[in-house]
């Protein structure tokens, strides 16, 4: 599908007032995306883990204004865990702003957004790939009330199409399990536009895998992703890079099929450290990572030469440490991240997850 199949050609139908209410998740990327086009496109394709416990929860409430002008602008109200959030709202006009040609019903309602994360708002845990999702998943349900025609394939990819221009990784929050996003030659159906399901055969220990999320910092980032992405633009590695992304992608291909834990973790530990060395090598530096975020890489290092236990890291742009390993681990892994990483952690906090089904939409 193309830009041009997301735009409506039909009249809507007349809706009554409503409301809807999805939960979205957010993801771990294994295969990076660190800089980006016009338009939300990705440099580099990306695969990530969809997780299950940190999630968002959106309620979208509409009703169709009386009159509407010519020069109609945007009508709502954003709520995050009860009380409205005036600060939020420029994020969520640009999205608007955006994904206004394939919504060209958005002037003509006033809504009500109320979001919760499962997570702590300050846990350090990205909230812009669950939330920006599950707001396209909501105006999705309702453009579904106004075009009754499309059909679920339709409404998947367009609402990961709507996610990417609000997050771009949060088009990697619609469906469950591995998901890809962004074109690649070996990978059938990818898309810059929208991402996709991974498409082939995932062994068995790859289906359930754990991701303990260690907080290491729960402050805010110093640099956005925005600027970081920016500062890919001239960066002397960016080609290097975003080629080493590709070969990569490729390379997971057989590992996710075989379950080689040892090829899989050479290859996610690689691109953690690639997506900063990128940030500490780029016009001007930066450096997300804390001293304590060092100090756990090395105890996992060590751990698993030690035991044996194939637990891996991988991270975001951030300081904190996503523990990556089998299920059949997972009373070893926790038992060694109480003993030896928790104290690393800011006030010992972190938290459980795990590979899940992707997004659930929400009746009452």
């Amino acid at each position: 599908m193309t830009q041009k199949d997301f735009i409506p050609n039909l009249e809507p139908k007349n809706i009554s007032p409503g409301e809807v209410s999805w939960q979205s998740p957010s993801n771990i990327a294994l295969v990076k995306y660190w800089g980006k086009k016009e338009n939300q496109i990705p440099a580099n394709p990306s695969i990530s883990f969809t997780l299950d416990n940190c999630k968002s929860t959106t309620t979208l409430k509409f009703s169709k204004k009386d009159e509407i002008t010519g020069t109609a602008e945007f009508d709502f109200d954003f709520y995050f865990e009860g009380k409205q959030k005036e600060d939020f709202k420029p994020k969520i006009t640009k999205f608007f702003q955006r994904i206004e040609q394939y919504c060209p019903y958005l002037k003509d309602f006033s809504f009500e957004i109320h979001s919760e994360n499962s997570f702590p708002h300050s846990s350090g845990i990205a909230s812009s790939a669950s939330g920006m999702s599950a707001i396209a998943l909501c105006l999705m349900d309702m453009e579904r009330k106004l075009y009754p025609e499309f059909s679920d394939e339709y409404f998947t990819k367009k609402a990961s199409f709507l996610a990417r221009l609000g997050s771009g990784s949060a088009s990697r929050s619609i469906d469950g399990g591995l998901v890809v996003w962004g074109e690649h030659k070996d990978i059938e159906g990818s898309s810059d536009e929208y991402a996709v399901a991974y498409p082939y055969k995932v062994h068995e220990i790859f289906r359930n895998y754990k991701d303990t999320i260690l907080l290491v910092d729960k402050g805010e980032k110093q640099v956005s992703s925005t600027v970081g992405h920016d500062l890919m633009h001239g960066h002397p590695f960016a080609e290097n890079r975003f080629r080493q992304a590709n070969d990569n992608l490729k390379a997971l291909i057989p590992v996710l099929e075989s379950g080689d834990t040892t090829e899989f973790i050479k290859i996610v530990e690689s691109e953690a450290l690639t997506l900063h060395a990128m940030m500490m090598s780029s016009q001007p530096y930066f450096i997300l990572m804390k001293p304590n975020t060092l100090q756990i890489l090395n105890k996992i290092w060590e751990y698993r030469d030690k035991t044996g236990i194939p637990v891996c890291f991988t991270l975001d742009a951030g300081a904190n440490v996503h523990v990556l390993y089998p299920e059949n681990h997972e009373t070893k892994i926790l038992e060694f991240i109480n003993n030896e990483l928790v104290v690393y952690c800011q006030n010992g906090h972190y938290i459980c997850d795990h590979v899940g089904d992707g997004a659930k939409k929400l009746y009452f």
